[in-house]
Formats: C-alpha cells, sequence, structure tokens
C-alpha cells in the first residue's frame, strides 16, 4: 500500500501479460482479474458492463448509466472502466450518425482487442525473421535512439 496524502492507495494497477497468467484464464472473471488488478469495485464492474452487454439484444446498450445503479457501483468507477474498455478496445461508443446501428448513439462491443492482440502475437516471429545487411545495420542502429 503506498501512503500518499493521508489516503491509503493500493499499488500496482498495470496490466500484467504474462504467458503463464494468460494460458491459465478460463472464465471470464480471471479475464477481469487481469485487466484490473487489486481493484475489485472495477472487477465488479468491468463484469456487469460485459455481460450486460453481452445479453443485451444486438448486443447494443443505449446507456451504460443504469448498470451503476443495478450493480450498486458508483458513476466515477464507470468512467474509470467504460475508459480503460474503450482505450484497449473491448467496447466502442456508437454513434448517432452511424448507419450500421439504426442512427442510434449507444455502446457495442469491438474487435480492435481481439485484432491487435493476434498482432502482437505475431510480433516476436516476425523481429525474428533476418532478412538482409540493410535491416541487420537498422537493428543495431537502435541502440543509439534507447
Amino acid at each position: 500500500m503506498i501512503k500518499k496524502g493521508g489516503v491509503n492507495m493500493k499499488g500496482y494497477t498495470k496490466i500484467e501479460f504474462g504467458f503463464n497468467k494468460i494460458s491459465r484464464i478460463q472464465s471470464l472473471d480471471e479475464f477481469a482479474e487481469l485487466l484490473f488488478p487489486n481493484n475489485r469495485n472495477h472487477q465488479k464492474l468491468f463484469l456487469a458492463i460485459f455481460v450486460e452487454l453481452k445479453y443485451a439484444e444486438g448486443q447494443y446498450l443505449k446507456s451504460l448509466e443504469w448498470v451503476v445503479d443495478k450493480y450498486g457501483c458508483g458513476r466515477r468507477v464507470l468512467e474509470i472502466v467504460r475508459a480503460k474498455m474503450r482505450r484497449l478496445g473491448l467496447i466502442d461508443h456508437v454513434s448517432r450518425f452511424s448507419s450500421k446501428y439504426g442512427y442510434r448513439e449507444g455502446w457495442v462491443f469491438s474487435s480492435r482487442f481481439a485484432k491487435s492482440a493476434t498482432a502482437l502475437s505475431g510480433l516476436p516471429d516476425r523481429f525474428r525473421e533476418i532478412r538482409d545487411a540493410k535491416q541487420e545495420a537498422k537493428d543495431r542502429d537502435l541502440f543509439r535512439y534507447l
């Protein structure tokens, strides 16, 4: 625990994507723990948003504010969790100008997280490829920029 200004704050809020941890994930609550470590309120609201969106008609929610009332979480927690889910690419806000969702404003699942995770998984193999002398020179020059 970090003590700051007379308030106890939890330490370590970053996501840890270790291969052992990822390979052991088998349920949604474990996924929530991976994305929101050390914060049960955030995990609870993440699960609430995910489940409500999953089982909503057309996987579309007009608003997320009612989820806060239904599951007894704070509005500030909603802002934090919603922002993190959006930054990660798990959910997306639909504009009322989008014909795909009938010109309705709301929230839907996004495929950006899955696509970027797939791209990330291919990076080590791509970077291990030996191409030519020019690429080797570029790779060795990278030390100058760090």
